[in-house]
């Protein structure tokens, strides 16, 4: 059989959530799928680092011909009426217009339908056309938590038997905890981060609820912590005037540092120096950073949303998002509470060890070869 990948995302060089996990899930499908079957890598240029490493029987198919706006909806429709695979596998919500009956696509959250004020009107629209569209001709749906899931079961009235939920994993070669102190230093030199500090990592924008962890941490430091820092880490994202906003309003210039988007080799020693890292977040579809921390042995506080409390379980200390006062007081608590911390970094070693990229590709697999 010759089964299709969307590898858009996973080649993309700054990747976040759902670019990892496509980018994870090809890597660990290598290893595993069968060698009889033939594969091909759809992208818009070509492959980058080890995701263009590719067994003997995978291949590169490079659509890099104009436009460039809608690669999905042009470029890979055109390839699918051109020369279309047996099988189409797309990583997230969005599928080809022209595309083959075996059709698997992943839908990581709906958050467009939760939260239509956390995104500009354009992406908004597009993601709820892609998302029906998906679901009218999807063969199978996989979902990363069973909160998407019932999502998807509320707003569209699908069958559940269309939907298999495959949770997300976590890199383990990388997060984890790092014992030499000086090396984690280093980093922390590289961008100008001092301790004690917390963490944030994930888009700055109004679905994370960024701009409110700017005012829970202006109430930690006046009551509470004087001497913390702020780290937030990622892309600015759709609402981040709201950020930029209220950092100015509580005069926190010195103190919110902002280094952008950062890579695999230096996250993981961020996560490590942090005194605890906060996921503030209004809505998720799963959550990977909660795994990444805990994998680093860092206290986690989270939102009490579904997502999180599934993803989470016992491992996270939660909070009210919609309270900058509620999320500061449980962020002092496990900064304070030496008995807290430590069980929170036994629980969420635990937890993370639950969770593996090995284990979603193989059940994803599952997913593929019940389509043959």
């Amino acid at each position: 059989m010759t089964i299709g990948i969307d590898a858009s995302r996973a080649n993309k060089s700054e990747k976040t959530g759902t670019e990892w996990y496509s980018h994870h899930l090809i890597q660990e499908l290598k290893k595993i799928a069968d060698p009889k079957d033939q594969f091909v890598l759809y992208s818009p240029e070509k492959l980058r680092d080890e995701i263009g490493d590719l067994p003997p029987n995978w291949q590169s198919r490079i659509l890099n011909w104009p436009p460039k706006k809608l690669w999905t909806q042009i470029r890979l429709s055109w390839e699918m009426w051109q020369r279309p695979p047996e099988m189409l596998f797309i990583p997230a919500h969005t599928i080809p217009f022209i595309h083959p009956n075996r059709v698997v696509t992943t839908c990581h959250d709906v958050a467009f339908l939760r939260l239509p004020e956390a995104y500009d009107w354009l992406a908004l629209k597009y993601h709820k056309f892609a998302i029906k569209f998906a679901i009218r001709h999807a063969a199978k749906i996989i979902s990363v938590s069973e909160f998407t899931k019932n999502e998807l079961i509320e707003f569209f009235k699908i069958s559940p038997e269309r939907i298999v939920v495959v949770p997300n994993g976590y890199d383990s070669e990388r997060y984890k905890v790092i014992e030499d102190k000086e090396v984690v230093a280093k980093v922390l030199e590289k961008y100008k981060i001092t301790e004690p500090y917390i963490l944030y990592a994930g888009r700055m924008e109004e679905k994370k609820n960024t701009a409110a962890l700017i005012k829970a941490f202006k109430i930690l430091k006046k009551n509470h912590q004087e001497n913390l820092k702020l780290v937030l880490v990622g892309q600015r994202g759709f609402g981040f005037q709201k950020v930029a906003k209220a950092i100015a309003d509580n005069d926190l210039q010195n103190d919110v540092i902002m280094p952008g988007w950062v890579g695999k080799q230096d996250l993981p020693h961020l996560m490590n120096g942090a005194a605890a890292f906060v996921f503030p977040s209004l809505y998720e579809g799963f959550g990977i950073p909660v795994l990444e921390a805990m994998a680093c042995g860092t206290p986690v506080v989270a939102s009490g949303i579904p997502a999180l409390r599934e993803v989470a379980g016992e491992a996270a200390y939660l909070v009210d998002p919609y309270s900058p006062e509620n999320m500061a007081e449980g962020i002092n608590r496990v900064l304070t509470d030496d008995h807290l911390r430590e069980d929170l970094k036994i629980r969420g070693l635990d937890r993370a060890r639950q969770f593996s990229w090995e284990r979603c590709a193989r059940e994803t697999w599952k997913v593929l070869e019940e389509l043959r």
